[in-house]
């Protein structure tokens, strides 16, 4: 079977390829570019504008080095106007509406589970493979997105808007390994340049930015007030309520005020229309809590899922499992109850939904509540 690997320079996917051909695969390595900061001008909070050679240029090297030692053939694809019009565009008006957006799955979504694949079959090859943390099962017709092994490392969360028809066209040859074990095996194949490189960050394909800096390129910075939720008190200025998310406690500038420093100041409620930033006193607070969320966009892997369900649910990557009951309420869309309250469940953030360890989708976090109130 002739599979198309998704090589980004780094030691998760080099060891995936090299597992794929010890396993008897016809490999292809293609590295994806997606991101031009001239043409998409950015450049405040870029680190990497006076370098001598982009990021992105540095892992295309390493992932040419990866291919050439493990004797693989190497190609390359630019998906840079795919990534601006199905991911960071998305990503913007988000932003702009005051939420949170979760990037990586969209990428994931429509860059490489979608114009990759399509790539890859243009190419003629059968499947696609990637060096996520995850595992797919195909039993009794289905086909079913599981944990990795490794559940520090697992990545099914941002795997769960993706569709069943690309679920069942990949591969993740790291599913049952662990994150050192990966690295051994780098060692023992001498992959000298991404042995012991460092787990990529920042912003899917964009990287490590200064992101308030970063943001200001496409969303322009407009001061207005921080207020104390529970009093109503003026306690100081923002930049713009877009660059803060609920349950942030640094960067606010407020901490030494009004004698609450002990307890902290931590963000609670954005109001995009009048340009507040509301923020609790305390990390105990009710106004940082909520009960019960709805979701939209949903994206199920193997069919509708009855009400009353208890589940668990991830509002956040590398958060641990909340218990939460489900109830269908619209066409891809429905309401959790949770069975205690959750901290800083974000609107416009990622709900992933698992029933033990098999990830079985996922959404889009619309509004929250507490007590019946709406909390956003």
């Amino acid at each position: 079977m002739k599979v198309m690997l998704g090589l980004s320079g780094g030691v998760d996917s080099a060891v995936a390829a090299y597992l794929l051909k010890k396993q008897g695969y016809d490999v292809i390595c293609c590295f994806m570019r997606n991101w031009d900061s001239v043409t998409n001008n950015d450049i405040l909070g870029n680190p990497t504008l006076n370098g001598d050679k982009c990021s992105q240029e540095k892992d295309y090297d390493d992932a040419v080095k990866v291919a050439e030692k493990l004797n693989l053939p190497m190609m390359r694809i630019d998906f840079i106007q795919e990534y601006w019009d199905n991911v960071f565009t998305y990503f913007l008006e988000e932003y702009k509406k005051g939420r949170t957006p979760n990037p990586d799955v969209f990428c994931n979504k429509y860059i490489k589970f979608d114009a990759f694949l399509k790539f890859a079959k243009e190419n003629g090859c059968d499947m696609i493979a990637m060096g996520h943390y995850a595992k797919r099962v195909d039993k009794d017709g289905k086909t079913y997105l599981l944990k990795a092994s490794d559940l520090n490392k697992d990545q099914t969360y941002f795997l769960c808007q993706i569709s069943n028809e690309q679920l069942k066209s990949c591969l993740f040859p790291l599913g049952d390994i662990s994150k050192p074990e990966v690295r051994k095996i780098a060692h023992e194949l001498g992959l000298d340049s991404v042995q012991d490189k460092k787990d990529s960050t920042g912003i899917c394909f964009i990287g490590e930015r200064n992101f308030k800096e970063f943001l200001k390129n496409y969303i322009p910075a407009q001061k207005g007030n921080i207020v104390d939720i529970e009093t109503g008190r003026v306690l100081g200025k923002h930049d713009g309520v877009m660059y803060y998310t609920l349950g942030q406690r640094k960067g606010l500038g407020i901490g030494g005020i009004h004698g609450e420093a002990a307890k902290g100041w931590f963000v609670c409620k954005k109001d995009v229309k009048s340009n507040t930033l509301y923020v609790a006193s305390g990390s105990e607070d009710e106004h940082l809590f909520s009960d019960s969320c709805i979701v939209k966009n949903l994206n199920l892997f193997n069919g509708k899922i009855e009400d009353g369900t208890m589940l668990s649910a991830k509002f956040r990557y590398r958060q641990v499992d909340n218990k939460v009951y489900l109830y269908n309420i619209g066409e891809n869309e429905i309401k959790l109850v949770f069975d205690e309250p959750y901290k800083a469940v974000t609107p416009g953030q990622i709900c992933a939904l698992y029933d033990g360890d098999v990830c079985l989708g996922g959404g889009i976090i619309e509004e929250t509540y507490y007590k019946n109130k709406k909390m956003n």
